[in-house]
C-alpha cells in the first residue's frame, strides 16, 4: 500500500498500515486549557508539521504524536515507527546532524529508557536526522524488546521504502 502526503511517501509491506497527517494546531480554547489533549496539540502559533505513524498492527484512530494510544495495544510481535517533523529552526542544529532516514536500526539501539512512556517489555529508539532541509525524529517502539531481531528487518525495510522531498 502506498501512502503519500506532505512531501512524504512510503510503500508499506503487506500487513502494515500507516497514516501521514499534519500535527493538530491548537485553538485558542485548547491553548488556554492545561489538559493533556491541549498539550499534545502543540503551542499556540505553532505551524503544524507532518507526523507519520507506520506499524505492523492496526493503528487506532485516536493516538498521540509519538504513538500514545497505539503502544498500549502492541503485542510482542509488533513494531511501530513514528516520523515526527520539527520546524525549520531545527535544521542545522547538532541534534539533527545525521543525514538521511535511518534504515539500519539494530537491537542494541533500543532501551526502555528511550520510551515516551514505559510499558513492561517494550523498548524504544530515537534517531534524529535531516533530509531535504527537513528535521525529523524517527521514534521506533518494539512491542517486546526480545523480539527485536524478528521485527526490525520489517521496520528497516519500511524506512528504506520511505522518501521525503523538499517542501
Amino acid at each position: 500500500m502506498k501512502l503519500q502526503a506532505h512531501g512524504i511517501e512510503t510503500d508499506l509491506p503487506p500487513g502494515w498500515e500507516g497514516r501521514i497527517a499534519l500535527r493538530k494546531a491548537p485553538g485558542a480554547t485548547a491553548a488556554a486549557n492545561d489538559s493533556t489533549a491541549a498539550r499534545a496539540a502543540g503551542t499556540l502559533g505553532e505551524v503544524p508539521n507532518p507526523v507519520v505513524h507506520l506499524a505492523n498492527f492496526a493503528l487506532p484512530e485516536d493516538r498521540g504524536d509519538f504513538g500514545s494510544g497505539a503502544v498500549d495495544l502492541m503485542t510482542e510481535a509488533d513494531v511501530m515507527v513514528v516520523l515526527f517533523e520539527y520546524g525549520p529552526e531545527a535544521v542545522g542544529k547538532a541534534l539533527f546532524k545525521r543525514k538521511g532516514i535511518p534504515t539500519n536500526l539494530t537491537p542494541n539501539m533500543f532501551s526502555s529508557s528511550a520510551l515516551q512512556r514505559t510499558l513492561p517489555g517494550q523498548a524504544g529508539c530515537q534517531v534524529f536526522f535531516t533530509v531535504e532541509d527537513r528535521a525529523f525524529c524517527c521514534y521506533t517502539v518494539l512491542g517486546r524488546q526480545s523480539a527485536a531481531n524478528r521485527v526490525l528487518p520489517q521496520a528497516n525495510a519500511t524506512l528504506a521504502a520511505t522518501r521525503i522531498s523538499r517542501r
